[in-house]
C-alpha cells in the first residue's frame, strides 16, 4: 500500500483495480471480436501491463495485420520496457482482473478462459482524458492481436517475458 501511496494522482487513477479491471476486459472484448472465442487469461493481463506502458503503446501498429515478430525487432524500446515493467505492472493488473470478475465485467468459462458477458460492456471507448481512452485502445487491439502471432508462449518469448 505504500508504493500505491508513493504514486502521482495520475498514476493512482491508471493503475487501481477498477481501470486494470476495465483494461483486462477491453483485452478481452478485442480476442472475443477478433478470434470469436474465450480468451485465456494470460493474453488478458498480458495486453493490459502493454496498454499501460506508453513506451509501448505508442509504438503499437494501427491494425492487428502487422506481425508481431517484425513489429518487435522494429521497436527495441518494447523488449526493455518490458524486462523492466512486466512484473511490476502484472502485479498491478491482477487485482484489477479479480475486481473485473467479482463484478461480472468478466466471467470465465469450464476451462479458466475469459469472456465478457453480453451487454457488460460498451463497444464504444470514453473516459475522462486521452491518455485513458488511448490504453483502453490499445488493451482492445492487443487482445485482438497478440494471439495471432501463435501460442502466447512464443509471444511472450517474442516479448521477453517468462512464459
Amino acid at each position: 500500500m505504500t508504493q500505491f501511496n508513493a504514486l502521482s494522482r495520475d498514476e493512482r487513477a491508471l493503475y487501481n483495480p477498477a481501470f486494470t479491471g476495465l483494461l483486462t476486459a477491453r483485452a478481452v472484448q478485442g480476442h472475443q471480436a477478433q478470434a470469436g472465442s474465450t480468451c485465456p487469461v494470460v493474453v488478458a493481463t498480458l495486453s493490459a501491463v502493454m496498454a499501460l506502458q506508453p513506451a509501448i503503446r505508442t509504438v503499437l501498429p494501427r491494425s492487428v495485420a502487422s506481425g508481431l515478430n517484425r513489429w518487435v525487432e522494429g521497436n527495441i524500446t518494447v523488449r526493455a520496457s518490458m524486462a523492466l515493467n512486466a512484473t511490476a505492472l502484472a502485479d498491478t493488473v491482477r487485482p484489477g482482473l479479480l475486481m473485473a470478475l467479482q463484478s461480472r465485467l468478466l466471467l470465465c468459462d469450464t476451462q479458466g478462459r475469459l469472456f465478457v458477458p453480453s451487454g457488460a460492456l460498451r463497444q464504444t471507448i470514453t473516459g475522462e482524458s486521452e491518455d485513458v481512452i488511448e490504453i483502453q485502445k490499445a488493451a482492445r487491439l492487443l487482445g485482438r492481436w497478440l494471439p495471432s502471432t501463435g501460442s502466447i508462449s512464443t509471444v511472450m518469448t517474442l516479448l521477453g517475458v517468462r512464459p
